[in-house]
């Protein structure tokens, strides 16, 4: 058996490598100096809480990159160069979201020791889980991520509309992107003999530990915008809550069954049109 400690202290750099080396969309976002993180004015609320996932980004998805790089070699070659792919995609994304946090531990200086703690959590999932587990950890969550796709996808008018239009495109194209990848790391999963099981008990560690931080985050920023006791900011994030969970956990129920495939799924079409778009540029 591999040990997964040793196989995340040899691969700290395979990600870079790869995202170097395969090929991608190039994509570079221009913060001003005096950026304000609550970038949805009409709902500041959902730009908490968004900021509080991008937080996540620099600590989690460094995390799947070690743990799906790590069985790369032992993936055929139908499967090797979608892989490759979808690790350069999630390299770009956490370097991305790294340089836009930081205007918001800048802003938010009580996000730091929640930004730790998720640092320490991933990389000691990585250290201490089974190879196994940590990549179906990261299938799960990616199947999180295109729920959130599509979810944002739906509510787009409402969450999106008069944002600034830089840190929107962040999150538009991430949430493209992840749309793209939905089944790559479902694939890698089932091809190291993962099933059933190990996938939905990876799925509920994933929304736990999901659900923690962006609780954290979201209510330390409601805290500085001084949004905390407004009932209407409470009564929106759950109605969002509620609606996500209803696009969340039927998506990991169903990724978990015999015979299903994230192919299966429909993709929104708004996002493919934003992409699109967003490579004719």
């Amino acid at each position: 058996m591999v040990d997964s400690g040793a196989v995340h202290e040899q691969l700290p750099d395979r990600g870079r490598e790869l995202a170097r080396s395969a090929p991608g969309r190039a994509v570079h976002f221009e913060y001003p100096d005096q950026l304000d993180p609550a970038w949805t004015p009409a709902k500041p609320e959902f730009a908490c809480a968004a900021n509080s996932i991008s937080l996540l980004m620099p600590h989690m998805e460094p995390y799947f990159v070690r743990s799906i790089a790590a069985v790369l070699d032992q993936l055929d070659e139908r499967l090797q160069g979608p892989t490759r792919w979808y690790l350069a995609q999630e390299t770009r994304h956490h370097s991305q979201h790294k340089r836009f946090n930081a205007h918001l531990t800048a802003r938010y200086q009580r996000l730091t020791p929640i930004e730790n703690l998720a640092e320490r959590v991933y990389r000691k999932l990585g250290h201490t889980r089974s190879l196994g587990f940590n990549v179906a950890f990261a299938a799960a969550s990616e199947t999180i991520a295109y729920s959130a796709a599509r979810w944002s996808a739906e509510h787009r008018q409402e969450l999106f509309a008069g944002s600034d239009p830089v840190i929107s495109s962040l999150f538009l194209w991430h949430l493209a992107e992840e749309m793209e990848h939905k089944s790559v790391a479902w694939d890698v999963h089932r091809a190291i003999g993962g099933g059933p099981a190990r996938y939905l008990l990876a799925a509920a560690c994933a929304m736990v530990l999901v659900m923690f931080f962006v609780g954290s985050g979201t209510t330390v920023m409601l805290w500085a915008e001084r949004r905390l006791f407004n009932p209407v900011a409470w009564i929106r994030l759950t109605r969002w809550a509620i609606t996500f969970a209803f696009e969340v956990l039927p998506n990991l129920v169903m990724s978990g069954l015999p015979g299903h495939h994230p192919d299966k799924f429909t993709d929104p079409l708004w996002l493919e049109v934003w992409l699109r778009e967003h490579d004719g540029r």
